[in-house]
């Protein structure tokens, strides 16, 4: 979960410091509060994990308290302390969603066992939704063998016990997202939430409360307090997708967030802390943004701390047939349909550059499960694109020599003839001019379905 921080509201001091050393042996971070005012000024600067509060103090109540949080951070649990004159009062705050309660006198011991049960929870909450997250986006794994893919690989592996910020560049396609995906869950915040932000998808008036969260009030449509993403990735990992197009305006705080790990929410007047590891990933050539000055320099090298190249699918083709299985596999579970690649379709997809990379190659895969009438794809199902304009395109030329060019004329004529015939083998046959035993033999030949 990384750093746990509590905060401790007690107006009696000797039982606020007993609390407090106690706490602190925990390896917890304890920050304290002797009236009910100064807790709500804390809470409203900074995130805690459990607020342990006495019921009853100057100024504001273990009530005043709980309704702070459930407005401004819900996910922070209420510990409330209270005597025996104000159990009802302590019950009442359950209802209303505090955590737990303690009757005074208590063991110190049981309180550190409540809390380690609260942490607990909120970890297995936390880990529940990043799963959530994974499976409603369809997580795939890295798949490839080919040497820049293992160079790649053992990269995420050294990255991953690091808490270094890792600059993941490469096309458009290549996958980056998995690769930040990978290094979190390889890591030690793998318990904790992965966030992922597209910033070319988020308005440039909307950025910076989108990423510090604001306050209640910052703007004219700020009727509440909005917890940003930063603070929702407390003690995880944040991806910063397409951090090329971060306004220039912002880029300055975001270097003092990298540097300071402190963040201001709009409309705020102090810092909050955060621990949070921070991935970036962009396809837009960062230097040349520099030179150009659309992206500071500062920002750039505190960005590249770990710099990871992921390379395109040209430049890897032995992977290939390993994807091709895979999608296939994909779009078997999803249609039922099992599918299965011919040698010379296989040579024509690999001779294709894909400047779409390896999200072109998986749209290709899923086009041909869906249109090719065969359960075998065959040179003549591919995409035109893939065999070039004249038909021809590197290794797959030289499969299309003129008898591959009459099977296939002679295959598309045969599914005419089926077709028009709405499937009737004898009417085929006849259409085709050739015996239903003949027509029977070339379907098999030609693995049409029938």
């Amino acid at each position: 979960m990384g750093t746990v921080n509590i905060l401790l509201a007690e107006d009696d001091e000797i039982m606020r410091i007993t609390l407090r050393d106690r706490l602190l042996r925990q390896g917890w971070r304890v920050d304290e509060a002797e009236d009910g005012r100064q807790a709500l000024a804390l809470i409203r600067r900074r995130r805690y994990h459990v607020v342990i509060a006495d019921i009853r103090m100057p100024h504001a109540s273990g009530m005043d308290l709980l309704d702070e949080l459930m407005q401004t951070a819900p996910a922070t649990d209420l510990v409330l302390m209270t005597a025996y004159g104000s159990v009802d009062d302590a019950v009442l705050c359950l209802k209303k969603g505090a955590a737990d309660y303690l009757l005074k006198p208590f063991a110190m011991d049981d309180l550190v066992v409540r809390v380690e049960r609260l942490l607990e929870t909120q970890a297995i909450k936390s880990r529940c939704a990043s799963l959530e997250e994974c499976c409603g986006a369809g997580r795939t794994p890295i798949i490839g063998a080919s040497k820049p893919m293992q160079r790649l690989l053992k990269l995420i592996g050294q990255v991953s016990q690091t808490d270094a910020t890792v600059l993941i560049t490469g096309e458009s396609g290549t996958g980056k997202e998995l690769v930040a995906s990978a290094i979190h869950y390889a890591s030690a915040r793998a318990r904790g939430p992965y966030i992922r932000v597209n910033c070319a998808a988020i308005p440039e008036g909307l950025m910076e409360s989108a990423l510090f969260g604001h306050e209640k009030g910052a703007f004219t449509s700020a009727d509440a307090r909005r917890i940003g993403y930063f603070e929702r990735a407390e003690g995880g990992t944040l991806l910063l997708d397409e951090i090329g197009e971060l306004p220039l305006h912002l880029q300055a705080k975001m270097l003092r967030v990298l540097q300071e790990r402190e963040i201001e929410r709009v409309g705020g007047g102090a810092p909050i802390r955060v621990d949070v590891r921070v991935l970036c990933a962009t396809a837009k050539d960062l230097p040349a943004a520099v030179q150009r000055g659309e992206f500071r320099e500062d920002l750039l090298y505190r960005l590249q701390v770990i710099p990871i190249e992921v390379p395109p699918l040209r430049e890897r083709k032995e992977d290939i047939p390993a994807l091709c299985r895979h999608f296939l596999e994909q779009f078997r579970c999803e249609s039922g349909r099992r599918m299965e690649i011919s040698e010379q379709a296989m040579s024509a997809l690999m001779a294709y550059d894909y400047p779409g990379n390896v999200r072109e190659l998986r749209n290709i895969i899923e086009r041909l499960t869906v249109l090719s009438p065969s359960p075998v794809i065959e040179p003549w199902n591919l995409p035109p694109d893939i065999l070039g304009a004249d038909g021809e395109n590197g290794s797959a030329a030289a499969s299309l020599r003129l008898a591959d060019a009459v099977a296939q004329a002679e295959r598309g004529c045969i599914l005419r003839a089926l077709r028009r015939t709405g499937g009737k083998k004898g009417e085929a046959a006849q259409l085709l001019g050739i015996s239903r035993k003949n027509l029977w033999e070339k379907m098999k030949l030609y693995r049409i379905e029938g």
